[in-house]
């Protein structure tokens, strides 16, 4: 299993936005591009969020970085142009029970 993660600070002001972009189009967009088999949406605190894109294999996930993380990334880009810090990871399961 292929964990693409990625991982947000969200301005105060900015918080309902986000989460309502994230559910309603961000996150079905990605789901969409048939790379993931499923997504979760987490938050720790007010403004820190992490979400978990979850694929079977490697090529999925190379699949969608080259064709369509630039999309998507213009779009939340577009919609959040500042206020926003991002940082994304790929975490790769060695062993599940």
């Amino acid at each position: 299993m292929i964990t693409y993660e990625v991982t947000t600070t969200v301005e105060p002001s900015l918080v309902d936005a986000y989460e309502r972009y994230m559910r309603e189009v961000h996150i079905p967009d990605l789901l969409a591009t048939g790379c993931f088999l499923g997504a979760a949406l987490t938050r720790s605190e007010p403004g820190r969020y992490r979400v978990r894109y979850e694929s079977t294999t490697h090529s999925d996930l190379d699949r969608y970085l080259a064709t369509h993380a630039a999309r998507l990334r213009d779009d939340f880009a577009s919609h959040f142009p500042q206020g926003i810090s991002v940082s994304r990871e790929v975490w790769v399961a060695i062993q599940t029970w």
